[in-house]
């Protein structure tokens, strides 16, 4: 369900973004963009289409897509497709026109939702090069906004939501592929100096839940961002084969692209009858990447120098700060059945997280803490086995609470974790023997050994003992168990080798199991 409407969703958009499939004639250019639009299994009619000179002209174009979950309609007043008489053809549109959709109520009894939007780019120009085999679109425009003007349906009649995203000097560039049946490759890259996005709503209903306060509320949000690019590769397959995702991975459907951007700001008020909650903040920097193939789903983010300041009626001061340097999430992994051992990885890094004194305040009044800035790194890869293919929702069902595959190998390529003043980093790799399930209690023997490294930690446990978060019987108890496992190797400082082998576990070389 969710594939097809992503599927009849993105074609439609894609199509009313950017003319497609264009050739060297303005004939070929319309005709392969009515050939688009039938493999996306979309509707379109048109009041005429006539030469105007080195001009076709096509006017009063309706587009419609009704497939499972969405139905879609839009129109465009004019495309122009003009011959430049040097092998290109230039396509320019009207600058503004309107596009709708609707999706079908999640549960029975609930209404349909509709989104009303409106497409503005004044002044876009589009220029087709190349073969009918392989056309090069390159793209320039001032500026280009999306606009939603009405939202319907789904406990959506109380609220008022008008939402505008603008980019301002678009350049970019895309090279679409034809391929055997449905199938087509894009290589693309778009940037912008600029988007700003807008948000506003009202809720209209004065009728509070039980338990609320009542009067209406009120929501503004601003967001800008500077120097966006990105890039977007891929072979595609219609929509009929999208709807199965498992299946058309298989079928060779495969997708990778990169975003990123610059100084980013935003600002968010919510205004209820309790008061005002605010949120501000920026970053210097973002990136988003991802990757989706028959081998593969990955994806990363991150974003440096962070800062965010909040304040709202249920907070006990004026305001929240939080920020930090770095903070990057990551992971790869197998998407179906493999032979042989697949990699994976996954990463964690969130590097000099500060609170405000305020927060430090809570769980440390006396100010006892270090309050240096934290920091936690989790950076792992592997080898792992799929049984079923992640994709495939019946086959997943059918696994129940078996797990649907197994690890084979395990690298933990950098541990740190860093708070008031103590620090444990770490390193290890281990391989898993999957045919072994007893001898750790049912969990694959591992082989392999773990370095780990604690500073500071003594001291840490002093003072959390010292301000009566921590009882100094726990403590005890826990130095007790260190011993076991560690070795002292400077001033407040510990280590512990703690390795698999032979069906045995061993720290610093004395064996506890």
């Amino acid at each position: 369900m969710i594939n097809r409407r992503l599927a009849g969703s993105t074609a439609l958009v894609m199509l009313f973004a950017a003319p497609a499939f264009a050739d060297v004639t303005p004939e070929q250019v319309w005709e392969n963009w009515l050939s688009f639009s039938t493999s996306s299994g979309q509707t379109v009619t048109t009041e005429s289409v006539e030469r105007d000179g080195d001009t076709l002209v096509v006017t009063g174009m309706k587009m419609a897509i009704d497939q499972e979950g969405v139905t879609g309609t839009g129109s465009i007043d004019e495309i122009r497709f003009q011959d430049k008489g040097d092998g290109t053809v230039e396509v320019t549109m009207s600058d503004t026109y309107p596009f709708e959709m609707t999706f079908d109520a999640p549960e029975a009894g609930a209404n349909p939702t509709s989104l009303s939007m409106e497409i503005r780019h004044p002044g876009l120009t589009v220029t087709a090069s190349g073969d009918e085999a392989e056309t090069v679109y390159d793209f320039s425009g001032p500026e280009m906004t999306v606009a939603l003007t009405s939202v319907e349906g789904v406990d959506a009649e109380a609220v008022d939501l008008t939402v505008e995203a603008k980019l301002t000097n678009v350049t970019g560039k895309y090279l679409v592929a034809v391929g055997e049946g449905e199938t087509s490759s894009l290589t693309s890259s778009f940037a912008a100096e600029n988007m700003a996005l807008t948000m506003a709503g009202s809720d209209l209903d004065p009728s509070p839940a039980e338990g609320e306060m009542a009067g209406p509320s009120e929501m503004k949000v601003t967001l800008s961002m500077a120097d966006l690019t990105g890039t977007t590769n891929g072979t595609f397959l219609g929509s009929e084969a999208m709807a199965d995702m498992a299946a058309a991975l298989k079928a060779g459907f495969a997708t990778d692209g990169s975003f990123s951007s610059g100084a980013t700001t935003y600002d968010m008020e919510v205004t209820e009858a309790a008061g005002v909650t605010k949120i501000t903040g920026q970053a210097e920097s973002n990136t988003i990447s991802f990757v989706m193939d028959a081998t593969q789903l990955a994806y990363s983010g991150g974003a440096k120098a962070v800062t965010m300041s909040m304040s709202a009626p249920e907070i006990p001061f004026p305001q929240v700060n939080i920020g930090y340097g770095e903070a990057t999430f990551g992971f790869q992994m197998p998407v179906t059945v493999t032979e042989e051992p697949a990699d994976f990885s996954f990463l964690t890094r969130i590097v000099d997280l500060t609170v405000s004194d305020e927060i430090w305040g809570i769980i440390d009044p006396t100010n006892q803490l270090p309050r240096d800035p934290a920091t936690l790194v989790i950076d792992t890869k592997g080898k792992a086995k799929l049984f079923v293919d992640i994709m495939d929702p019946a086959a997943m069902e059918a696994v129940g609470d078996q797990p649907p595959g197994e690890l084979n190998a395990l690298d933990i390529t950098a541990l740190q974790a860093k708070i008031a003043g103590a620090e444990l980093t770490g390193s290890g790799a281990l391989t898993f023997d999957n045919t072994d399930l007893v001898t750790y209690g049912g969990m694959p023997a591992p082989t392999g050994k773990i370095d780990l490294k604690l500073v500071g930690g003594n001291t840490l446990m002093d003072k959390l003992v010292a301000m009566g978060l921590l009882p100094e019987d726990q403590v005890m108890g826990f130095r007790m168990m260190l011993s076991m496992f560690a070795n002292a190797t400077g001033e407040d400082e510990l280590s512990s080798t703690l390795e698999f082998k032979d069906g045995g576990f061993f720290a610093n070389g004395q064996q506890l199991q």
